[in-house]
Formats: C-alpha cells, sequence, structure tokens
C-alpha cells in the first residue's frame, strides 16, 4: 500500500500513453466525421451545379428556338415589305400617270368648250388636213401611254 510517487489518482505512465492515443482516436473521429461531410457537401454541390447547368442548357435550347423563330419572321416580314413597297412604287407611278392624263382631259374638254362657245365650231378637227396638225393641248395627249402598258392617241 505503500505508494511512494504520490499518485493517488491511480494514472501511471502507461495511463498516459493509453489516454494520449484515446485522443488522438477522438480527433482521428473528429477529422473522419468531418471528411465525410465534407465529401458529402461536395457531392451535393456538384450535384446543384450540374442541375444548373443543365437548366441552362435546356433555357438556351429554347432561346435559339424563339430567335430562329423571330429571325423567321422577321425575314417573312421583310419579304412582305419589299413586295408592298413595289406595289406601291407601281401604284404611285399610275396615279401619277392617271392623274397627268386626267389634267390632258381636262384641257382638251375646256379647249372644246371654249371653241363652243365662240361658235367657230369643231368642223376643223374633223378634216383631214386638221388630223395631220395638232394643237399645243392635243400634242400633250398623243402616244401616252395607258395603266399597265396601254397606249392610246387622240389626233382628231
Amino acid at each position: 500500500m505503500a505508494c511512494s510517487s504520490g499518485n493517488s489518482s491511480g494514472i501511471t505512465p502507461n495511463n498516459i500513453s493509453s489516454l494520449g492515443s484515446e485522443k488522438d482516436l477522438i480527433k482521428d473521429g473528429r477529422k473522419r466525421r468531418r471528411m465525410e461531410s465534407n465529401r458529402e457537401s461536395a457531392r451535393r454541390s456538384r450535384m446543384r451545379k450540374q442541375k444548373h447547368m443543365n437548366d441552362l442548357k435546356g433555357q438556351l435550347a429554347q432561346l435559339r428556338a424563339t430567335n430562329s423563330e423571330i429571325l423567321a419572321r422577321i425575314g417573312f416580314t421583310g419579304h412582305h415589305l419589299a413586295r408592298v413597297e413595289a406595289e406601291n412604287a407601281v401604284l404611285r407611278a399610275q396615279m401619277s400617270e392617271l392623274v397627268h392624263r386626267l389634267e390632258s382631259l381636262e384641257g382638251i374638254l375646256s379647249y372644246i368648250n371654249l371653241v363652243n362657245v365662240d361658235g367657230s365650231g369643231l368642223e376643223q378637227y374633223y378634216s383631214p388636213l386638221a388630223a395631220s396638225s395638232t394643237t399645243p393641248l392635243m400634242g400633250r395627249v398623243v402616244n401616252q401611254p395607258m395603266v399597265a402598258g396601254a397606249s392610246y392617241e387622240f389626233g382628231y
């Protein structure tokens, strides 16, 4: 019963080394749990990243399809616009030609009315010699093309 070393707690050098190894085991266990937790966290992070990438790829495909559809609509609209502009240019030219013809015909009518008012009559315009010579108003109408390429002559 004589314990001369003064260690009344029962800790011996053998016990100290076993306590150190227990601490090491506890540290190793914590380290392993932390490593496992980190691995699981990294795995979840990779899965989230992969899901995000898949979502972005799907969105990219959808946007490309929408872009193609919009480009097709723009092409169709541009083609339609060019066709309408060409038709509009033709109609403007026809309108200008018809306005010119109307002005010519109004000039002829006013000249005829003037001749009738003077009482001189229109006999001179029905003679063969008068048919070869034209008045300034008549000259505007001769050989004027009609709409769509037709032409008429007013040589009285």
